[in-house]
């Protein structure tokens, strides 16, 4: 499989960061809701760790259906820019801190020299964009003030988040899609077409 993307992979790649770039920014609500639910137990940080996974799964999706190096980190820095293009009250700082998210991501597919693609390695995937992500927000979001448990509890919750709603939600989405056919003509549509070739000989 030759590593230079195709136009084609590069335009399903840029709908895939711009789909979920709107996704993002409407977790962002759903996380504020989740914060003043928990800000009474004294919980708030928590309130967007619970679902910080979600602003890893276009990486993990774009990388599983493209199988590209770079695919991940891109596909995330794109999601970062349409953010910021739609008005996230984040600011142009959130594209940084994309690209911190996206290498993250990246590093998974990076350690397999980008051959494995199986759902433990998008599992690992999901989990490094986490605590890259958590080391970069400790100074940036200023995080590292959080009393030690706190900083503790707080990356635990967001490395489960990011295994379970970025690498096996991300896997499960991107399978579906495969099944309906659209994805045919690229990396994975045709692992799912020869598998099905295989099984019916």
């Amino acid at each position: 499989m030759t590593n230079q993307w195709k136009l084609k992979e590069i335009v399903l790649m840029s709908i895939l960061g711009v789909v979920f770039g709107i996704i993002y920014l409407a977790f962002f609500l759903v996380g504020q809701a989740i914060q003043n639910i928990l800000a009474p137990f004294g919980l708030a940080p928590f309130g967007y760790e619970v679902i910080f996974g979600i602003w890893f799964i276009v990486s993990i999706v774009a990388a599983y259906i493209l199988r590209k190096p770079g695919v991940a980190f891109t596909a995330e820095v794109i999601a970062g820019i349409t953010e910021v293009l739609l008005g996230t009250t984040a600011g142009p700082g959130l594209i940084l801190s994309a690209a911190v998210q996206g290498a993250g991501a990246e590093l998974a597919f990076a350690l397999t020299k980008w051959k494995d693609y199986r759902l433990r390695v998008l599992i690992f995937s999901g989990m490094s964009a986490a605590l890259i992500s958590f080391v970069w927000h400790l100074f940036y979001a200023g995080n590292i003030t959080l009393t030690p448990w706190l900083l503790v509890a707080t990356l635990v919750v967001r490395v489960i988040s990011g295994a379970l709603l970025a690498g096996v939600l991300g896997k499960w989405i991107s399978d579906q899609l495969a099944k309906t056919g659209v994805l045919r003509g690229y990396a994975l549509g045709k692992e799912l077409q020869k598998r099905r070739e295989t099984g019916a000989a």
